[in-house]
C-alpha cells in the first residue's frame, strides 16, 4: 500500500499533460537562453541584488532547466508545477525592473516589457492548473 493511500489520500490523475509539456518546453528554452544570451538577462536583473547580475542569471537559468525537466517527467510533474509557480514568482522582480528600466526605449521594447508582467500571471495560472488541487483528501459522504 502506498504512503498516500495509508493517509487516506486519493491518487491524482495526470492533469493537463499538453500544458505541462508546453510549459516545460518554454522554461527549457528560456533556461538555455540564459546561457546562450546571458547579457540580455544580466541587464534585467535589478543591480542592487548581490553578488552580481551574472550570478542571478545563471541561477535562474539552472532553476528553469530543472523545473522544465520536472514538468516533462510525469512522475515529477506535480512537484514541477509547484516549483514553476515558485520560480515565476521569484523572477517577477526582474520583469518589474525591466519595465521600469525600459521606460525610455522605443515603444516596441516598452510593449514587450509591459506584456511580460501579466504573462507571468498567466504562466502561474497554467502551472497551478497542471499541479491540480492542493487538497487531495477523498470527498466525505454527506
Amino acid at each position: 500500500m502506498t504512503r498516500s493511500r495509508r493517509r487516506g489520500l486519493t491518487p491524482l490523475p495526470p492533469r493537463h499533460p499538453r500544458a505541462a509539456i508546453a510549459l516545460g518546453a518554454f522554461l527549457g528554452v528560456a533556461g538555455v537562453t540564459h546561457f546562450t544570451n546571458p547579457a540580455f538577462f544580466d541587464a534585467i536583473v535589478p543591480p542592487w541584488l548581490p553578488p552580481s547580475e551574472r550570478f542571478w542569471t545563471s541561477l535562474s537559468g539552472i532553476a528553469e532547466l530543472i523545473v522544465a525537466a520536472m514538468l516533462l517527467r510525469p512522475q515529477w510533474r506535480r512537484r514541477g508545477a509547484f516549483a514553476a509557480v515558485a520560480l515565476l514568482i521569484a523572477v517577477y522582480p526582474a520583469n518589474l525592473y525591466m519595465t521600469w528600466d525600459w521606460r525610455d526605449r522605443v515603444v516596441g521594447d516598452q510593449i514587450v516589457s509591459w506584456v511580460r508582467l501579466p504573462l507571468q500571471f498567466v504562466l502561474i495560472a497554467i502551472a497551478l492548473s497542471i499541479a491540480g488541487p492542493t487538497d487531495r483528501r477523498a470527498p466525505r459522504d454527506a
